[in-house]
């Protein structure tokens, strides 16, 4: 895939996300663009040096969309909801159950994208 087309997509989630604000509000917004897409590309930028080198870019752009209070409070918020969906739950009906490895690779996906979302600088190497 090419560095511009890996440029749209994200830009069009991005642009989704603005959509999704205004109408669903910052919750869902915080949720799709960084729990879900920047998450996303996080995880192939492990394997993929074109999604590595484009990742900046869209996380620079992450945060221009939310303040430094609401990206701190929803990180927040979503780290909670790993750290529960980790602990054995014997009232759990879930049919589809992430495994235990599963959810603690996830969770170091989104430390890192933590880390980028609320460093003082971004910078590029």
């Amino acid at each position: 895939m090419t560095a511009q087309k890996l440029h749209e997509i994200w830009v069009e989630q991005y642009e989704a996300a603005q959509g999704i604000k205004q109408r669903y509000g910052l919750k869902a917004a915080f949720d799709y663009l960084v729990a879900e897409k920047l998450l996303n590309f996080a995880e192939a930028a492990e394997e993929h040096r074109e999604f590595a080198r484009e990742l900046p870019r869209f996380v620079s752009q992450v945060r221009l969309m939310f303040t430094p209070l609401e990206i701190r409070s929803h990180i927040a918020r979503i780290e909670r909801e790993l750290h529960e969906k980790s602990l054995p739950n014997e009232d759990d009906d879930d049919l589809i159950k992430e495994s235990p490895s599963t959810i603690a690779k996830r969770a170091g996906q989104f430390a890192t994208i933590k880390e980028l979302l609320t460093a003082t600088e971004l910078g590029t190497s």
